[in-house]
């Protein structure tokens, strides 16, 4: 029989209809059908493939694309590359859905994406969106090449795929092994911390790779053939284009139906293959994907004919040619390299000195189109020369316009514009202060102080440098209280800068102080020092920030009344300058702060709504954050814990878009961790407290006595009161000082639970401290009811004095706190039983029915073990608004899951109920736990079972 000589396959790798069968990857098929049969049953979850380069993870993705299409699924598809790493949210808005339809608005979503107080409201239009796909339809969301999505991509995927954890939405993305940038592991150790799937990808086995060899070969190998295709060792592409290259020279020809080795020269790596592929092309064609290669994984012809100065018509023969040889593909419009890894082989074929110049021109063309200065940002960074002015400029100005929405590339952005500045230029101290900045804004606190040992102290003019400790200091304020107050004390301290500019710092630095918890003469001649500054220079905001630090000084210093005159002071000013109460944070927080310490809860409630509502409005989701954290604290302290649980949660849930630090875990972690040891969530509240342990080793006062506060409670809730007592001896040290001693701020309804923490360790003098410090407090201010009540209670507590603890019991009957005023009838209750049982049965059976209403499960429990002592048994009663249908659910959980199984999105139900889409999240979480589901399809039927059925 006469040999056939083999050519190279003319169909292109996307083409369905005549792509060959995944081979060697059966295991991996089945994970991906199982992960598919979950989801048509309506849950979703995420799927992540890894695998090094050109191991099948594309190919799988393919595959999973067609199976899901037949299935009747909806497919999204998107991908990054290495080129488009800088583009806020490129993979998702150049992505595709099946039928054509578009999944996203994109000319909304790119304008959220480039505006840098719009990250929180892009990532909510993006779960809108998702949520309304899924609820037609199960949604396949593919991502390839995570290893190079940009930062906003990457916070996309790792909070919406948890957040829509219960819609039929299945995550499938691919990702290089090895991936070792911090942003992309934080990312997949989140995806597998939430349950995500992980399966990696190795090298095929032997025979697999005799299968594909004969799928490409179209005969079964001989002996001679397979031992030199063995040496791709087992990586799907570089077998395949081995194998393209054998049959490209015509080392292989069919003979008696066996595919058979002729010859001995043979591509003896991957590289070789492919320059070989590319040597047969003709040079009109070679040229067009040498400069392709030099642009990146995708490139317009467009683009391409202006970069080569050529009318497009000139294109279309060499265009054609490199389709047809199957080194590019086309999606939307666009050329795209069949894999990187073919693009990277062309692209080292070119000298250095070309592409970058290549690379250069591509960038200034595109920004003459428009295009935005992120996505010229990757072409300029690696094609400038040292001294490149306008390389320098160019990557500034992007990263200006990445720093809100990804502070991490903003800040390699801005160190390759400071390593193409000369030592000696007059703009580098600049550039350093910038990216300082940028780098604590990513989180890299470290790199920030290391960069800045190099221009602070004496590099930068000390107007610039003023002005960067300003800023760092605004943006310590709510993540390291002891920075902020460091970063503004040096710079209000720096000779010669405008007076304007040291009043703001002065002011800011005193108003730090107060957060750190220094209230001594210092601070105090500090708070003195900004007053008189910012009425000298006339500047309002300045004379309102410190107005804010002087209310903070006055309530520590036990003069409520001047404290909240003060603090009405500063907002009236800040109001008349302009700013609004709900952005001028953490100021503003400091009333509503009071007004929940002085028991004024319906106050303090309504200041944290309208600052959520106006900074929901006006898309500051940072100040919004704070506003969340307010209200979680305030929830608690009114005794409904459920909502206070679902609220501090929402706050934890935005950590990644916004950050954590000291200020969330004075309000969140202080809100989870008492509700758990209320609830008698031991599982939690152990959680929650290995966190708080990081809070006693901090530098600020205030934080470290709420930490050991928290670890106080947790170990005295464990039957460990002299443990409690111990890890207080910092604290304790404080009642006799101007400053917080427990919570931040100090909660006079605290003071009786120390007084009977301390009598149950033996601690009598501690007791008696407390018992002074509240009777203090209470003598100094008799206009708030709430500090008289603590006073009797904590007397009562003292003294075993049931008149004291009737007394308090009676004052707290107009406040607004349940919790409290349950507290002190248990004590009055359990005080009396002793000598009267009788008396003390409707005493206890009242306190009961307040730990009932809060949801305090752990102290009704306590209630009902007295009252059964006392031959009085309680049954557990039904809280009073709880609804037949849903028996196991809260109020404001029912009113989640109604609104849900009718088909609204998080979005829709936050609107419906005035609330946050966390919060909705939080209560949904909770009622799927529950009620044993794990998805939307499921709540919607047993809710149709449930509501039929009342």
């Amino acid at each position: 029989m006469k040999p056939t000589r083999l050519q190279p396959p003319p169909f292109p790798a996307d083409d369905a209809r005549r792509r060959p069968p995944v081979r060697g990857r059966l295991a991996e098929c089945a994970v991906v059908g199982t992960r598919f049969d979950a989801l048509a049953q309506g849950r979703g979850g995420v799927l992540c493939l890894e695998g090094p380069p050109g191991s099948g993870k594309t190919r799988l993705l393919t595959e999973a694309c067609s199976t899901a299409g037949r299935r009747a699924f909806q497919v999204f598809r998107g991908g990054a590359d290495p080129d488009s790493q800088f583009v806020p949210l490129a993979p998702l808005l150049e992505g595709t859905l099946t039928a054509g339809k578009p999944l996203f608005d994109t000319v909304r979503l790119r304008t959220l994406a480039t505006a840098p107080e719009q990250r929180f409201w892009l990532l909510q239009e993006l779960q809108d969106q998702l949520e309304r796909a899924a609820l037609d339809c199960p949604l396949v969301v593919i991502l390839d090449d995570v290893q190079w999505c940009d930062d906003l991509t990457l916070l996309a995927l790792r909070t919406l795929s948890s957040r829509l954890s219960a819609h039929a939405i299945l995550w499938l993305v691919a990702v290089r092994g090895g991936s070792s940038t911090p942003e992309v592991r934080t990312t997949l150790d989140r995806l597998e911390r939430d349950g995500a799937f992980r399966v990696g990808l190795g090298p095929l086995s032997d025979a697999a790779v005799r299968e594909i060899t004969q799928d490409v070969l179209g005969a079964p190998p001989d002996t001679a053939t397979l031992d030199v295709v063995r040496r791709a060792e087992g990586v799907p592409l570089l077998l395949v284009e081995l194998l393209h290259g054998m049959t490209a020279e015509g080392r292989v020809v069919v003979t008696d139906g066996v595919a058979r080795l002729v010859g001995h020269r043979l591509p003896a790596r991957f590289q070789t293959s492919i320059r070989q592929r590319l040597y047969s092309l003709t040079e009109p064609t070679r040229e067009v994907v040498r400069a392709a290669s030099a642009i990146g994984h995708t490139v317009t012809v467009e683009l391409l004919a202006e970069l080569l100065d050529r009318p497009v018509g000139a294109l279309v023969a060499p265009v054609q040619e490199a389709l047809d040889s199957d080194l590019f593909t086309e999606r939307e419009g666009r050329l795209v390299f069949r894999h990187d890894l073919i693009r990277e082989a062309v692209a080292d074929s070119l000298p250095e000195s070309v592409r970058r110049a290549l690379r250069r021109h591509a960038a200034e063309i595109i920004l003459a189109r428009g295009a935005s200065l992120s996505e010229a940002a990757s072409l300029v960074m690696d094609s400038a020369e040292p001294g490149d002015q306008s390389a320098v400029r160019l990557l500034r100005a992007a990263a200006s316009e990445l720093a809100e929405t990804a502070p991490s590339a903003a800040g390699e952005l801005s160190r390759k514009a400071l390593d193409l500045t000369a030592a000696h230029a007059p703009e580098r101290s600049t550039i350093i202060a910038e990216t300082m900045v940028l780098l604590w804004r990513a989180g890299r606190a470290t790199q920030a102080r290391a960069l800045g040992a190099t221009a602070l102290p004496g590099t930068l003019p000390r107007e610039a440098e003023a002005r960067v400790r300003l800023s760092l200091a605004r943006v310590s304020s709510q993540y390291d209280f002891t920075e902020g107050a460091r970063q503004a004390g040096i710079g209000a301290a720096l000779p010669g800068i405008p007076e304007c500019l040291r009043a703001h710092l002065l002011a800011l630095h005193c108003l730090d102080l107060g957060l750190v918890g220094d209230y001594g003469a210092t601070a105090r001649a500090a708070v003195d020092e900004a007053l008189r500054s910012a009425r000298h220079v006339g500047d309002r905001a300045a004379l309102a920030t410190a107005m804010t630090a002087h209310s903070v000084v006055l309530y520590y210093q036990c003069d409520w009344a001047r404290a909240f005159e003060r603090a009405d002071e500063a907002e009236n000013i800040a109001s008349e300058a302009g700013f609004s109460r709900s952005l001028w944070v953490p100021e503003a927080l400091w009333k509503a702060f009071m007004l929940n310490a002085a028991g004024r809860t319906a106050e303090s409630l309504a200041e944290s709504e309208t600052g959520i509502r106006d900074t929901q409005r006006q898309g500051q989701a940072a100040a919004m954050r704070l506003w969340l954290m307010n209200r979680s604290r305030v929830l608690l302290d009114a005794g409904r814990l459920s909502d206070a649980r679902a609220e501090a949660e929402a706050g934890t849930a935005m950590a990644d878009e916004l950050g954590m630090g000291n200020f969330a875990d004075a309000t969140l972690l202080h809100t989870l961790l008492r509700v758990a040891l209320h609830t008698g969530d031991r599982d939690a509240a152990q959680a929650y407290a290995a966190e708080v342990r990081r809070m006693v080793d901090d530098p600020a006062l205030l934080v470290r006595n709420a930490g050991s506060w928290l670890l106080a409670l947790t170990a005295d809730a464990e039957d460990r009161p002299e443990r409690a007592m111990a890890l207080l001896d910092e604290s304790f040290t404080t009642f006799e000082q101007v400053g917080p001693s427990l919570a931040s701020p100090d909660d006079p309804a605290d003071l009786p639970v120390f007084v009977r923490m301390a009598l149950r360790a033996g601690a009598q003098d501690r007791a008696a401290a407390a018992v002074a410090l509240a009777e203090r407090r209470a003598g100094r201010n008799p206009g708030f009811p709430v500090l008289a009540a603590a006073a009797a209670h904590a007397r009562g507590l003292l003294d075993n004095d049931t008149a004291h603890l009737l007394h308090a019991v009676d004052l707290y009957d107009g406040i607004e706190r349940l919790l409290p005023r349950a507290s002190a009838l248990e004590d009055a209750g359990r005080k009396l039983a002793l000598a009267h049982p009788t008396d003390a049965v409707p005493v206890l059976g009242a306190a009961l029915d307040r730990y009932s209403e809060a949801g305090a499960e752990r102290d009704a429990a306590r209630v009902r073990r007295r009252l059964r002592a006392l031959g009085a048994p309680r049954r557990r009663t039904t809280p009073p608004d709880t609804v037949t249908a849903w028996p196991e659910l809260t109020a404001s959980e029912v009113a989640v899951v109604r609104l849900v199984a009718q088909g609204m999105t998080n979005r829709q139900v936050a609107e419906h109920l005035v609330n946050s889409p966390h919060t909705v999240s939080s209560h949904l979480r909770h009622a799927f736990l529950k009620l044993g589901l794990t998805s939307r399809a499921e709540l919607a039927r047993l809710a149709r079972e449930r509501e039929h059925t009342e």
